[in-house]
């Protein structure tokens, strides 16, 4: 659904509007719609509204405004999809600075079965440092990633054909999204193994339990 909402809708909106002479400008607006619809009929299938839903309701708000404020040509909507990535990268970045990085409190949603136990469970790896580095870690991956993808789209937004662009701004998101996601899923396993390994070394040589 997401990638239906997201990817095809947009370009095959897009196709047909300019094929019936609509302005390059009026397509991209009406293209834009349908990430709208796609949050609104996942907050309805969910029945609820959280934490992420909230972000993603703010991103559309800023997107709202850049496209009312900005410059009324293709171009223009095409940048606002870099300035909202790219306001993703700068919060991940940011957030470094903060007790917590944004990646903790993904994982805590993605990583537990979002029972009071899970949560508490995930909350409390806090307590270990090569948590709170690999936590760090991803969130700077994941901010300079973005940070990098939104650079790019600019740049090939000036450099490209607005019908080429249609097709590669959505490929590029996830893209990126996919292959940030593979990564993690790499590295979280991989550090889940180099702990668990450390700790079986530290309980063979009679220093704590096997499970911490």
């Amino acid at each position: 659904m997401t990638i239906a909402f997201n990817v095809v809708a947009p370009i095959l909106t897009y196709n047909i509007l300019t094929g019936r002479d609509w302005s390059e400008f009026s397509a991209l607006l009406l293209s834009s719609a349908w990430p709208v619809v796609d949050s609104i009929v996942t907050l309805a299938w969910r029945r609820h509204i959280d934490e992420f839903a909230i972000v993603t309701l703010v991103f559309l708000v800023i997107t709202a405004f850049v496209t009312l404020v900005g410059t009324h040509s293709a171009r223009a909507l095409l940048i606002k999809d870099s300035a909202v990535t790219g306001l993703f990268g700068t919060l991940c970045v940011a957030t470094l600075l903060a007790p917590r990085p944004l990646m903790f409190y993904f994982g805590r949603k993605f990583g537990t079965d979002g029972t009071p136990q899970g949560v508490a469970h995930f909350n409390g790896l806090w307590q270990y440092p090569d948590f709170r580095k690999a936590m760090r870690r991803m969130t700077t991956v994941w901010g300079v990633a973005y940070l990098f993808e939104a650079a790019l789209r600019v740049v090939l937004a000036y450099s490209l054909t607005t019908d080429t662009m249609v097709v590669l701004s959505p490929v590029l998101i996830y893209g990126f999204l996919v292959a940030l996601i593979f990564w993690t899923v790499r590295f979280s396993k991989r550090t889940q193994a180099e702990g668990e390994a450390r700790a079986a070394a530290l309980a063979a040589r009679g220093g704590a339990p096997a499970t911490a």
